[in-house]
């Protein structure tokens, strides 16, 4: 009987483990479809158009999202139990490699959602490492002690538009925002999506406004890469006026949100950095402990 119960207990625990990985899963694409849905975005792939991404298109950018559920919830599991080290850290990055090749699948070949694979990635293996009530900030915590390892099982690659980005101009990148803990998340997006919902905005508007509230900040590779020192300062000045104009729900802020959009996209630049971290900011929004999930579709 003593080890009848014994299988039980573990069956069930393998069942709950498998529900609370689909369920996270889950979250995850939600934030990225709530992030390729939300419109006008600067120059970026909405409901509107492709933005400066010739390669890329909503329907791609949501069958990239739908061709991630299964590689979230394999994230999910390995995090189970675990612990922020060295194994962990290379168990999740070959699952996210499983994953970019099916995003490339989805796509066709177009990166969709490589940063924002490696960014949720991290925060999904935190959330499912601690439990339902972990705050944001600890969640940031531990995904930046998981960046932090080397990935023991990664083959060298040509480098991509970011790491050249990164050696060019001397900024953090994608790595280094995550073992910082996701400053431009946690100090800006999130915060900013938070205020904005308690004071009654619309779910769009708030979004609008935390993404406008990273790119303020970050030094985004995406802007760098495709127009140098010039897009990145010309993106976070207009993110910054549009927010002192009185963020996307304003008429003037909006304005400016729209003749952003217009100065980006005469330089084919876009804030792709910024728009992997809003992903973020959704999906801590979601499964934080002390918030609400994702209002809208």
């Amino acid at each position: 009987m003593a080890m009848l119960a014994a299988r039980q207990i573990r069956t069930d625990a393998r069942t709950g483990s498998r529900a609370q990985a689909a369920f996270l899963a889950e979250c995850a694409v939600q934030a990225l479809r709530d992030e390729a849905l939300l419109s006008p975005k600067p120059a970026l792939v909405d409901t509107r158009g492709s933005g400066a991404h010739r390669d890329l298109d909503l329907a791609r950018m949501l069958r990239s999202a739908a061709s991630l559920r299964g590689p979230f919830a394999d994230m999910a599991l390995a995090a189970f139990e675990a612990r922020p080290d060295a194994a962990l850290r290379t168990r999740l990055a070959a699952i996210g490699r499983v994953a970019e090749q099916r995003m490339l699948l989805a796509t066709q070949g177009s990166n969709a959602h490589r940063g924002a694979i490696w960014a949720l990635g991290l925060l999904l293996g935190a959330r499912a490492l601690l439990g339902a009530g972990a705050a944001a900030a600890h969640l940031c915590r531990t995904a930046a002690r998981i960046a932090a390892h080397d990935d023991a099982a990664q083959a060298p690659r040509t480098p991509s538009h970011g790491a050249r980005a990164m050696q060019r101009f001397g900024v953090a990148g994608a790595r280094g925002q995550a073992c910082a803990g996701f400053p431009q998340v946690l100090g800006a997006g999130l915060p900013m999506l938070r205020r904005r919902l308690a004071e009654g905005a619309r779910p769009e508007h708030a979004r609008l406004d935390a993404l406008l509230a990273i790119m303020a900040e970050l030094d985004d590779t995406c802007l760098l890469h495709r127009g140098g020192r010039e897009a990145l300062a010309l993106a976070q000045h207009g993110a910054r006026h549009a927010l002192q104009l009185g963020g996307a729900a304003s008429e003037a802020g909006h304005a400016r949100l729209l003749r952003l959009d217009a100065e980006l996209l005469a330089r084919n630049a876009s804030p792709g950095g910024s728009a992997d971290l809003l992903a973020a900011a959704l999906f801590l929004q979601t499964v934080s402990a002390g918030t609400s999930s994702s209002t809208q579709g």
